[in-house]
């Protein structure tokens, strides 16, 4: 009995890429010379999709499989995909949500403590001699009972809340709704949010409801004993506000892991010290990873299958 084809559009780990190419038929786009030239001669063929949070699809591409009815992501951002151009098709996308809410929140919790003890900068102080010649670290700040402003109270987002119970740390939410049954203080104004949080930590999605949403109003409401901590998408910041916010200290510091226009990070980010940088990690550890890698596969069996995805979006 001849694999069921797959078409992945852009490489994951060895590990997964193997299981994949064991069970089904694989097609990897990345790897052709001329990529909508080989879907414009074979797309027809192809009903089911691997791709990432990182890779996507574009509605060229989409426009080039005409029987595509699946699409099974790694990752749980959708920004990279077509939402409209799928629903009218009636394409169906999975994403690998759960799975990676306390990786994530665990960077969150972090970037927290990094930024505001300021560990990174400590450890670039002294592995450049400076200690050994006598010269002081400047202080830092506090974590402990620090207040904490969460913008979109999730699964991640409550993940973030309940480690930053041991940290002792009021907590407040903003949300566009309150969240029935959550013991903490919905705050519907954004502003008022930044203004009474010591700490903003940003866990919302991605998306045209939320870019720019942290802009530079939001920013100067933080003002300059505060800082903020990005482990959703890049999209959700102004990053040209926060270069600037950072550079004339209108806030205290930020934790990024992740930027609008990846993997290019601006130089002014990189240049500054009051800003902790990641390579957008935040699942980044064997077990999340490969639960992760799992949750795809199960998607991709489960709607060969029943016609149906274990976490559709």
């Amino acid at each position: 009995m001849s694999k069921i084809k797959v078409l992945q559009v852009g490489p994951l780990s060895e590990r997964f890429n193997r299981e994949l190419a064991a069970e089904f038929d694989v097609s990897a786009l990345w790897q052709q010379a001329e990529p909508l030239t080989f879907l414009r001669e074979q797309g027809g063929q192809f009903v089911y999709m691997v791709s990432s949070a990182r890779f996507g699809c574009t509605a060229e591409q989409l426009a080039l499989l005409p029987n595509l009815r699946a699409i099974c992501s790694f990752g749980v951002g959708h920004d990279p995909y077509p939402l409209e151009l799928l629903r009218e098709r009636g394409i169906v996308l999975s994403t690998t949500p759960d799975v990676l809410n306390d990786c994530v929140a665990d960077l969150a919790m972090g970037l927290i403590i990094d930024s505001a003890r300021r560990l990174s900068e400590a450890d670039r102080f002294l592995r450049s001699g400076a200690w050994a010649d006598g010269q002081s670290f400047p202080l830092a700040r506090r974590v402990s009972g620090k207040r904490l402003g969460i913008v979109g109270l999730g699964r991640i987002g409550e993940a973030v809340a309940r480690r930053a119970a041991g940290f002792a740390m009021p907590l407040r939410y903003h949300n566009r709704r309150a969240v029935e049954g959550s013991p903490y203080q919905h705050e519907p104004d954004l502003l008022a949010l930044a203004r009474w949080a010591d700490f903003l930590v940003l866990t919302c999605p991605g998306g045209k409801a939320t870019h720019h949403l942290i802009d530079a109003e939001v920013l100067e409401a933080l003002g300059p004993d505060g800082f903020l901590i990005n482990v959703a998408r890049g999209s959700v910041v102004d990053e040209a506000a926060l270069i600037s916010a950072l550079q004339q200290k209108v806030i205290g510091g930020a934790g990024l892991d992740v930027f609008e226009r990846e993997p290019q990070v601006p130089a002014a980010l990189r240049e500054l010290d009051n800003v902790v940088l990641l390579p957008h990690v935040g699942s980044g550890s064997v077990e999340t990873r490969q639960q992760m890698a799992d949750l795809v596969l199960d998607n991709l069996r489960a709607f060969i299958a029943s016609g149906k995805l274990l976490t559709p979006l």
